[in-house]
């Protein structure tokens, strides 16, 4: 087993939708890179959303999210696992992060997309009781996960259902 830690969220004060993983994969922490697996598409999908060059670097790619409102983060601070997939994850070992203060720090989150059911599952069963008062009303929605390991849905299936996103921009 490997004692995952998440990386800190990707955001501005004025970020108006909130983008979460579970927890970074094995390459992502190897690369201290949000989605940093070559066969993973969530920057494709993210370049082809906002119309943006695929060539960007890792701190380009940050900004670029940035620029357009979304914050990014995981829903786990740390777990242990073997591997990279969710369903390696030792339930016992979850510590999620804090989305209490997060969401005091980010007031205009209105929207909450999940990359993936595993993501939804943990934040809702280990988060979301202890937002009951949070500020802002937020909508949650689940997309499908961005992972080569989810290989039900092709390139193009999950772009159409992430360009939701668009909507909330």
């Amino acid at each position: 087993m490997i004692n995952s830690t998440a990386f800190p969220f990707v955001a501005k004060p004025d970020a108006k939708i909130l983008i979460l993983g579970t927890m970074p994969g094995q390459k992502s922490l190897e690369e201290n890179q949000y989605y940093a697996h070559p066969r993973n598409s969530f920057w494709p999908i993210m370049f082809k959303l906002l119309k943006t060059d695929s060539d960007l670097s890792y701190d380009d790619r940050k900004k670029l999210l940035i620029r357009n409102n979304i914050a990014l983060w995981d829903v786990l601070k740390s777990c242990y696992r073997e591997g990279s997939l969710d369903s390696d994850i030792e339930q016992s070992s979850i510590e999620t992060n804090d989305f209490k203060r997060f969401f005091s720090i980010h007031k205009r989150v209105a929207v909450v997309f999940f990359n993936g059911a595993k993501a939804e599952q943990l934040f809702k069963k280990n988060s979301l009781k202890k937002l009951k008062h949070a500020q802002q009303e937020l909508y949650f929605f689940r997309l499908p996960s961005t992972s080569s390991a989810h290989a039900a849905r092709t390139f193009e299936q999950k772009l159409l259902q992430w360009a939701v996103i668009k909507h909330y921009l």
